[in-house]
Order: structure tokens, then C-alpha cells, then sequence
């Protein structure tokens, strides 16, 4: 009886992390989350699709404890439908491979400015082209690594890229509060911009 309470515990724990995984791939597909590791940037989309490939292995472990165990658990007993859980996958799915087509498509470029603020705080930036526009982000990345939304974006004429173009300005006030300005050319202009104060707080 103990054995089997145990199996019972062991796939309704497995189905409950790989429900949680979804939901959070569906979070990180579908939002602007960020993640900096060890200088390198990971961008949300990418996330996502870690997730959700460690919820389907944890799924497919969870079905094969089942059968090896001849379903001994009641139905009722399951986490969640199936249904719930196929949509949750397809929700993250989508969101993980919308992101990955808009980086490809618009050849995205993805930089950890220097300098790096006096307390930590990083700017990171994406950099897209898509039919003679160019458009971009800019993140503010504190000591963990995770950013949650952009700090500010602009747009500039004739795929000029600011940033891999080296037109662009970045300092840090002694509050950790950094400024981040963009520059165009006489011939390719910013075409509008609208960035905040870089702010980790």
C-alpha cells in the first residue's frame, strides 16, 4: 500500500512541476522577460522553449509511470485536464516561436552595453531591421540578470542600427540611474524615440 501511495505521489508531483513549467513558458513567450547569463543574452522566447521542453520530458515521464503502474491512480486525482494542458502547451509553443520568427526574420542583435552602472545595473539592447526601418529596445538589467520590460525603444530610416553603428550614448548618474540616448545621420535619422531613465530600482 505504501509503494503505491508513494507511485501515486511521485506522478501527481511530476505533472505539477511540468504544469508550473508551462505556465511559465507561457509567461516567458509572451512577455518581454530578458535574462543576461554570464554576458550573454537569452531572450524570452528562448526561455519559453527550455521550459516548455523540460514540461514535455516531464509529461512523457509522467505517462510512462502510468503505464508501468497499470494507472492505479483515480482519473479525478489528475492536476490538471488535458485539455488545460494541451493549451497550455500550445500557448507556449506559440509564444516561443513567435519570438523566434521576429528575431529571424528582422535579424535581431542582441548587446550588453559597457559601461555597467555603480551598482550593477546593465543596458541591454535589441537591434531588428525589417524593409529599410530599423527598430530597437533597451533594456536595464539589475545584479540578477532578469528584466521584465523594455526601458524604452526608438526607430530609425534605412536600417541604421544606433547601437552596432556606435551612435549612441550611454552614462550612469551616481544613483545608479543611467541615461541612454540614440543619434542618427543626415541621411538616416531617428525616426522616433521614446527612452526613460535606465532604472534597475
Amino acid at each position: 500500500m505504501h509503494d503505491r501511495v508513494s507511485a501515486v505521489m511521485q506522478q501527481v508531483t511530476c505533472l505539477r512541476v511540468a504544469t508550473a513549467g508551462l505556465a511559465l513558458a507561457v509567461v516567458a513567450g509572451w512577455s518581454s522577460l530578458l535574462l543576461v547569463v554570464m554576458g550573454r543574452v537569452v531572450p524570452g522566447w528562448a526561455v519559453g522553449t527550455g521550459l516548455c521542453l523540460v514540461s514535455l520530458i516531464l509529461m512523457a515521464v509522467h505517462v510512462v509511470r502510468r503505464v508501468s503502474a497499470d494507472d492505479t491512480y483515480p482519473q479525478g486525482r489528475r492536476v490538471l485536464p488535458r485539455v488545460a494542458l494541451a493549451l497550455l502547451t500550445a500557448a507556449a509553443g506559440l509564444g516561443s516561436a513567435a519570438g523566434a520568427v521576429s528575431d529571424l526574420l528582422g535579424g535581431a542583435d542582441y548587446r550588453v552595453l559597457e559601461p555597467v552602472g555603480p551598482y550593477g545595473c546593465t543596458a541591454v539592447v535589441r537591434e531588428t531591421s525589417f524593409l529599410k526601418i530599423s527598430d530597437g529596445v533597451v533594456y536595464a538589467v539589475g545584479p540578477t540578470g532578469v528584466a521584465w520590460r523594455e526601458s524604452g525603444s526608438w526607430m530609425a530610416d534605412d536600417i541604421h542600427r544606433p547601437v552596432a553603428d556606435g551612435t549612441y550614448e550611454l552614462s550612469w548618474n551616481g544613483s545608479g540611474v543611467g541615461t541612454f540616448r540614440v543619434r542618427g545621420t543626415a541621411t538616416d535619422p531617428i525616426v522616433a524615440s521614446d527612452v526613460g531613465p535606465l532604472d534597475c530600482g
